[in-house]
């Protein structure tokens, strides 16, 4: 098989992550984003919506969206169990983590993609006001996970899973978004110290 891997981008990094915390070691092919890489034949051909990750099975099958190519790694190894292990568990790791992507991680993402002079030429057109808008949407966010984080270690429950992955690319995110860390809200700045600190987190 063969990851097609985006460097330093969000979607990218959070299968890194997820492979580093697996202790899962797949053959890789960086593709330059900077230089718009993922707007070339070769990785439309693979996926027209030119979006990285992109990964090639063995026999040509070609799996897209970081969540479904962390699903494969999950069912052919299960341990750690990073998306659930029973049937409820599975459900609020999978409910969390699309709140903290569609509810959090989507507005710091707007924020940087309609506001950041670099990323002029990526989101077409450009739109200020709505990036603008999304930043108290982002805050607002930060300060419900600090409610929820009040009453346990992680974004979905006790154990470490792809929700907290998500929600750390958020955080990250904060920086090039030009939204100011929530140093006050102390129990999410907890959570993101615990993290940022694990080994995976620098894959």
């Amino acid at each position: 098989m063969l990851l097609y891997d985006g460097g330093r981008a969000p979607n990218p990094r959070r299968v890194r992550i997820f492979l580093a915390e697996k202790g899962i070691e797949v053959p890789m092919k960086s593709v330059d984003m900077t230089a718009f890489g993922h707007r070339s034949p070769e990785i439309t051909a693979l996926n027209p919506f030119q979006r990285l990750p992109v990964l090639v099975l063995d026999d040509g099958t070609v799996l897209t969206e970081t969540v479904a190519i962390c699903r494969y790694f999950e069912e052919l190894h299960p341990d750690p169990p990073l998306m659930g292990t029973n049937a409820l568990d599975k459900a609020q790791v999978e409910m969390w983590n699309r709140r903290v992507e569609l509810n959090f991680s989507y507005f710091v993402a707007q924020a940087f993609r309609h506001t950041h002079p670099a990323m002029v030429e990526w989101e077409v057109p450009q739109i200020k006001e709505f990036g603008e808008a999304n930043r108290p949407k982002a805050l607002k966010a930060m300060e419900l996970l600090n409610e929820e984080l009040k009453s346990r270690e992680f974004i979905a429950g006790d154990r470490y899973t792809i929700a907290d992955i998500t929600a750390m690319m958020g955080m990250d995110m904060l920086k090039p978004a030009r939204i100011e860390r929530p140093v006050h809200l102390e129990n999410l700045m907890r959570w993101y110290e615990t993290v940022s600190s694990r080994p995976s987190a620098s894959a």
